[in-house]
């Protein structure tokens, strides 16, 4: 009985992504400051974090199985730093899209957006808060896609302010 429940648990470990259970990054040292500034990633996304919690988006996709949907939101919305027991993140709301896009299929790799995906109308991201190692500076991610493959959608620091759509 044993051996069959220990290969159930096992089964169930192995079959379980990392995004599935991760359980943070620890980091609790991070300040609303180091947070704020601009953000990017490739394909023009863009994420502006202001000091007074104001945020501007420029084409951010979907985090976790809505990444599929091939949307892309840009807008104002809000933001804050909030420590979990696992580790900080940053609540990214947007209430309401002031555009939409949608991702190339070819920028796609082995997914493809849904063509009759309808985009939300207004969304919400949880972004973790990871530190470099060599630099110690602050990092951004989300997962994306099938939470089972443990895929990130990185944001970068940017040192120069673009205007945001």
């Amino acid at each position: 009985m044993r051996a069959g429940v220990a290969a159930f648990s096992w089964l169930l470990v192995a079959c379980a992504g990392p995004a599935q259970y991760y359980g943070g990054t620890g980091i609790h040292d991070a300040t609303a400051t180091e947070v704020a500034g601009d953000w990017e990633n490739v394909g023009g996304t863009r994420v502006e974090l202001h000091q007074d919690g104001a945020a501007l988006l420029a084409k951010l996709d979907g985090q976790d199985f809505d990444y599929d949907e091939g949307w892309r939101l840009s807008g104002t919305g809000a933001w804050q730093l909030a420590d979990t027991g696992s580790g900080q993140v940053v609540r990214l709301a947007l209430k309401a899209p002031t555009r939409v896009d949608r991702r190339a299929p070819e920028a796609e790799g082995n997914s493809s957006p849904s063509a009759d995906a309808r985009p939300p109308s207004a969304y919400n991201w949880t972004l973790y808060v990871d530190r470099s190692e060599q630099r110690h500076e602050v990092r951004l991610f989300f997962f994306c896609g099938d939470p089972d493959t443990g895929n990130t959608y990185v944001l970068t620091r940017t040192a120069r302010k673009r205007p945001v759509p």
